[in-house]
């Protein structure tokens, strides 16, 4: 199965506050917020929705195509793609522009402050997918992820004439849409990934109800954080899965973005709903340990052992036939 991944490409500046937010906000002068934080450390990573879940893609051995717009400082950033099994030649570079940052501060609770440059990113609307598939072969489907707003609606409108299939995934995006623009992102889609809040703002944004959303896609898969994922399809059974035990709350950065590529490496692999979301689960467990987007390393031997443990020895046998 031929994936492609449209997203931002990023470089991501991470910062550690060792405090609490919640404790410099004074609930009368929301109204006139002005604040800095003296953060005790500063990770500069790479980054970006659609580099990140390529990414862990290509740890997983799915071979996904990254479809997205960076600057010329990509070089570099494209070879480590290049080098874990992604295929970045559907990249567009600007002449212009640098690669968007993303610049974030994390807080003792885990709470997340971040601005968002989009830079060479506003040129993903230029990007016709159907160049992308003439160099790579037919698409089996493709995700849509955060991006230029006018490039999320150019790729779904695209699939929706050229009947590609394709997962609708809004998320960052989400707060600066309006009800139209959510509809015509998610109706006919294969997949709509949310978490909680997003499914919440989803429904009230469009005016749909929980059934009526369901009706307009083929699955949905909420991510509910530590009480791990639900997958939702009109007149089917509910499936819930649960998070493998992590080691450590490093970063959750990138978590999100860890889900959907194991859970797209396992629809890349032909396995079931309820696989592909545990490996999506045991592989944002690896991330939530790390700090940075692509830091981690996907040791197989490892990841089985641990698969196995939360899973269950029928379901590792399943995923090691792919993964090994």
């Amino acid at each position: 199965m031929r994936i492609a991944v449209s997203g931002s490409i990023a470089h991501d500046h991470l910062m550690t506050f060792p405090g609490r937010f919640a404790d410099q906000l004074v609930g009368d002068q929301l109204h006139t917020v002005s604040l800095s934080f003296l953060v005790d450390a500063l990770e500069v990573r790479r980054g970006g929705v659609g580099a990140n879940i390529c990414f862990g893609m290509g740890q997983l051995g799915a071979r996904p195509i990254l479809v997205g717009a960076a600057g010329e400082d990509f070089e570099e950033y494209r070879a480590w793609l290049d080098r874990h099994g992604v295929d970045t030649s559907a990249v567009r570079i600007s002449e212009v522009l640098h690669t968007a940052r993303f610049v974030c501060t994390t807080d003792a609770d885990h709470n997340q402050i971040g601005s968002f440059y989009t830079g060479a990113m506003s040129e993903a609307r230029l990007i016709e997918l159907a160049a992308v598939a003439a160099r790579v072969g037919d698409l089996d489907l493709v995700h849509i992820g955060a991006d230029d707003p006018e490039a999320m609606m150019r790729h779904t409108e695209e699939c929706r004439t050229r009947g590609i299939p394709f997962a609708a995934d809004y998320s960052q995006q989400l707060a600066r849409m309006d009800g139209e623009d959510i509809k015509n992102l998610t109706e006919g889609a294969a997949y709509l990934f949310n978490n909680e809040y997003e499914k919440a703002l989803i429904e009230t944004k469009t005016g749909w109800s929980a059934e009526e959303v369901l009706s307009k896609v083929g699955t949905q898969v909420t991510t509910l954080g530590a009480r791990g994922v639900r997958i939702d399809r009109a007149g089917q059974e509910t499936i819930f899965v649960g998070c493998a035990q992590e080691e450590s709350k490093t970063d959750p950065t990138g978590v999100g973005d860890a889900f959907r590529a194991g859970f797209l490496a396992g629809l890349a692999w032909g396995a079931s709903l309820e696989r592909s979301a545990q490996v999506g689960c045991m592989l944002a467990t690896l991330v939530i340990e790390t700090v940075g987007t692509q830091e981690y390393t996907l040791r197989r031997g490892a990841f089985m052992e641990r698969f196995t443990k939360a899973y269950g020895a029928d379901a590792a046998a399943e995923v090691r036939e792919h993964l090994l």
